[in-house]
């Protein structure tokens, strides 16, 4: 058996360092480059939940999944529910409505929708894509659900 020496130790700790190094950089970038395994949604609707909620109840609106894109459900004073886009037009953060101000707000940059998804101040340029909410009844005595689709 060959004994070690301080050559070949050193050529064994440059050549790991080197492969680990190589390691660093290309696992990144082949993750970037390579496509997310999430699948698209090829449904039209979504079941977001009951009307008894407690998300729903106690901040007044709740955050579904829609298969990749979030949707913001909220329930208004008037007691209807309304369904809309829940990233902001400006820089896709998540948005969050106010029930106090009955307002969809951005916390990214301040921007605001009203309750029809229309911006009405801040650097949003565009209004929110807007869903439509269904009410489906599952029996005497129980909560019905609420049905979000894309309308």
């Amino acid at each position: 058996m060959a004994e070690p020496t301080r050559r070949r130790f050193l050529n064994w700790l440059l050549g790991t360092s080197a492969g680990a190094l190589t390691a660093a950089v290309v696992y990144p970038v082949a993750r970037f480059v390579s496509p997310p395994s999430v699948p698209e949604s090829t449904a039209n609707q979504v079941e977001a939940g009951l009307e008894n909620d407690p998300e729903l109840l106690e901040k007044g609106f709740k955050i579904v999944r829609f298969g990749d894109e979030p949707v913001i459900l909220l329930k208004t004073a008037a007691g209807d529910y309304r369904a809309f886009a829940a990233t902001c037009t400006h820089l896709d953060c998540i948005v969050e409505f106010r029930s106090a101000e009955q307002l969809i707000w951005c916390n990214c940059h301040d921007g605001v929708y009203d309750l029809t998804g229309r911006n009405i101040a801040g650097p949003p340029p565009r209004p929110l894509a807007a869903y439509t909410v269904h009410r489906v009844g599952r029996g005497a005595g129980q909560a019905a659900s609420l049905v979000v689709e894309k309308g």
